[in-house]
């Protein structure tokens, strides 16, 4: 199990946590580290802690774990600069391969909200506001040159917010195998990514990712023509892979 399938069962099951705040509360283990509702600064947040591999020399795990933590880290700094909303990043514990991040307990997933309106029959309007956002934060990540590696709804939280005409605001999520690049064929395989994870997970609304990639065409200013055409050349390749087997 992935990080980003950790935050989305997080914030299903997180309404219901009843757990004291004073210590740290596991919630879930997947292959790449932990996530607990735990506490920094008398804070309460959450905390992703990266495993130890116990198959690598010691040395280079500490080396490698510590690399993709900046790495997180900075993401989370580009995002701000770029005016592209994340959970706060509370704090980072090198040593502990820990990090502290906002808990936003109002929050559901982009994904939840996709499934919740699909059963309902009648949220095309809700569905196509969504895609918009989404197409709006991706072009923006990709007009300041930040790639995700993994854009999936599960990866996108939607924090209420009152009174505005847009009733949350997106907030980006897990950035652990993100990286900042000026090649457009990363932007493209980005795309993709985001392209086969709504075909996956939301099958019953077709026409999702088209709007999606409608608001990214207005919003990523960077190299938008070479962007769209690695993603096409992106796409083409794996047709070929899945009909050749």
């Amino acid at each position: 199990m992935t990080i980003s399938v950790l935050y989305t069962k997080v914030y299903k099951m997180a309404a219901d946590d009843s757990e004291p705040t004073s210590g740290q509360t596991l919630l879930k283990q997947g292959a790449e580290g932990k996530l607990y509702i735990g506490q920094h600064g008398g804070v309460r947040c959450l905390v992703k802690e990266r495993f130890s591999k116990k198959y690598r020399h010691p040395d280079l795990d500490v080396q490698l774990t510590r690399q993709r933590i900046k790495a997180e880290q900075k993401a989370f700094e580009r995002c701000k600069a770029a005016g592209v909303a994340t959970p706060k990043l509370l704090g980072v514990d090198m040593n502990g391969r820990k990090i502290y991040m906002e808990y936003l307990d109002q929050a559901k997933t982009a994904k939840q909200l996709v499934d919740e309106t699909v059963l309902k029959g009648d949220g095309k309007a809700a569905i196509a506001q969504l895609a918009a956002e989404i197409g709006r934060v991706v072009g923006t990540l990709h007009g300041h040159n930040i790639i995700h590696g993994d854009l999936t709804t599960s990866n996108m939280l939607l924090d209420p917010v009152e009174g505005a005409e847009l009733p949350y605001r997106l907030v980006m999520i897990d950035f652990g195998l993100s990286y900042h690049s000026l090649n457009v064929e990363d932007m493209g395989v980005d795309l993709y990514v985001l392209e086969r994870a709504l075909l996956s997970a939301h099958s019953e609304v077709p026409e999702f990712f088209e709007l999606v990639l409608d608001s990214y065409r207005q919003h990523n200013k960077f190299k938008l023509a070479e962007t769209i055409a690695k993603y096409e050349e992106v796409r083409a390749r794996g047709r070929k892979r899945t009909m050749i087997g």
